[in-house]
């Protein structure tokens, strides 16, 4: 599958943050057995994009931090993290949407 790039080379994407691994693998796990993304988002997410069910909107290089912007930008729109990315913030299910 082709990665493309939205305008201007952006990207969007949903996540989860949450403080530890475990909560993180978790959520992967229930994801996968049919749990909506964006509900397990306003339920456990601890970052205020929560409300928007983890929506991030479009964003371009630099905008994020690295670790998860290396990540996003490796995704094809559609995928989700298998594995928590780590970033100072905390740990990040990671679905990359546009």
């Amino acid at each position: 599958m082709v990665k493309t790039l939205g305008k201007g080379g952006k990207v969007r994407a949903s996540h989860i943050l949450v403080d530890k691994h475990s909560k993180a693998l978790d959520i992967i796990k229930k994801i996968q057995e049919g749990e909506k993304f964006e509900t397990m988002a306003k339920n456990h997410s601890e970052c205020p994009s929560r409300k928007k069910g983890g929506d991030l909107g479009w964003f371009g290089r630099g905008q994020m931090v690295k670790e998860f912007e290396r990540t996003v930008y490796d995704m094809n729109v559609g995928q989700m993290t298998h594995e928590p990315v780590k970033t100072k913030f905390g740990y990040h299910v990671i679905k990359r949407t546009g």
